[in-house]
């Protein structure tokens, strides 16, 4: 009877949200459309600072991977988001920006030196409850949303691994995001 009452909701569109992601009562979509190509939630992490959480990061890929090397490696549409759990300032955002491509990124660090200054020119204070995307298009590049609006494209995919390498990376922010994010 369950069953049968779950593919008649789904069917009419009602049982969306059960197929979702859910961490730290933060709930994601299954699915989400990327420039004409539907993308899966890979995965879902909590980012700690010492006892507090901060944000719940999703991952969307065109399929589902538990292999860094293999996310990277692919030239297809993926997307982040980082869902946070407190208000954060501009400042402790750019700091751990900063901190994450020294630690992961190092080498590409001098050649994309500009592109990383102007993405973390585009921070600014969060707030509880927003949401920040960062979605990378093949040809296009990877933009920035910050609660729905962007604020702007980065081309190459150069600069795509280099950001999404900084959760990904030998040295991400935890071991539990980095793995929740990629399925585990």
């Amino acid at each position: 009877m369950r069953k049968t009452m779950l593919l008649v909701l789904a069917s009419l569109g009602l049982a969306t949200h059960l197929a979702a992601g859910e961490l730290a009562g933060v709930t994601m979509p299954e699915r989400k459309t990327v420039n004409g190509q539907v993308l899966q939630l890979n995965g879902m992490g909590l980012r700690k600072k010492a006892v507090f959480k901060v944000y719940v990061g999703a991952l969307y890929l065109t399929q589902k991977s538990s292999d860094p090397g293999a996310i990277l490696a692919a030239d297809q549409p993926r997307e982040m988001v980082m869902h946070f759990l407190r208000d954060v300032g501009k400042d402790k955002l750019v700091e751990a920006w900063k901190e994450g491509f020294a630690a992961n990124a190092s080498a590409a660090q001098a050649k994309l030196g500009k592109e990383i200054e102007r993405f973390l020119g585009w921070w600014r204070d969060v707030k509880e409850g927003e949401q920040v995307s960062m979605t990378y298009v093949p040809g296009k590049g990877t933009t920035v949303a910050f609660a729905g609006k962007e604020v702007g494209t980065i081309e190459g995919k150069e600069f795509a691994d280099a950001l999404l390498s900084v959760w990904l990376g030998p040295k991400p922010p935890s071991e539990d995001l980095k793995a929740g994010l990629l399925g585990k």
